[in-house]
């Protein structure tokens, strides 16, 4: 309890009934979300994404999966591989596979800093199948410490669950 109750604290939980009684079907019911805010997905060499009217993001953290919703507190967290998840609505969904990176909230301002991030779009299986084999001949070096290889297996897991979908 004492655990759930810091989390109610730390991510502005001030209803948490309400909350675990918005999911319907799987997909979260827009009489919880009341208002948007905005995101930027930046790489070095572009903004991959923009956009102004985001109702949720879901956000692959080391702390666990981070939902943030419009006046979340502030916050600033690393990436670890995984899906980001941009709810525009219940089924205006975009998705995003990152390996690493930063994100800040801040004024409801998402910015999501990251040098590598590609849209699920545009991957396919023969890309996701490349990831794969690059990642596990990286796994093959001897000298790879724990947390390179826990990111690594990590990331593997995720592409492969993308290549089933």
């Amino acid at each position: 309890i004492w655990s759930f109750t810091w989390s109610c604290f730390l991510h502005g939980w001030c209803n948490w009934r309400s909350r675990t009684k918005s999911w319907k079907n799987g997909k979260r019911s827009s009489s919880i979300i009341k208002g948007t805010y905005k995101i930027e997905i930046i790489s070095p060499e572009k903004v991959v994404f923009s956009d102004e009217n985001i109702q949720e993001v879901i956000l692959p953290s080391y702390e666990g999966e981070i939902g943030i919703l419009k006046d979340h507190i502030s916050i600033i967290s690393f990436l670890k591989p995984g899906i980001v998840k941009i709810l525009k609505s219940s089924e205006n969904v975009n998705s995003f596979f990152v390996e690493d990176g930063i994100i800040e909230f801040y004024n409801n301002n998402l910015i999501v800093l990251s040098s590598k991030i590609v849209n699920i779009k545009n991957l396919n299986k023969e890309k996701i199948e490349l990831l794969i084999k690059k990642t596990e001949k990286i796994l093959n070096d001897e000298k790879l410490d724990d947390n390179s290889r826990y990111l690594a297996n990590h990331k593997i897991d995720t592409l492969r669950l993308l290549s089933l979908n």
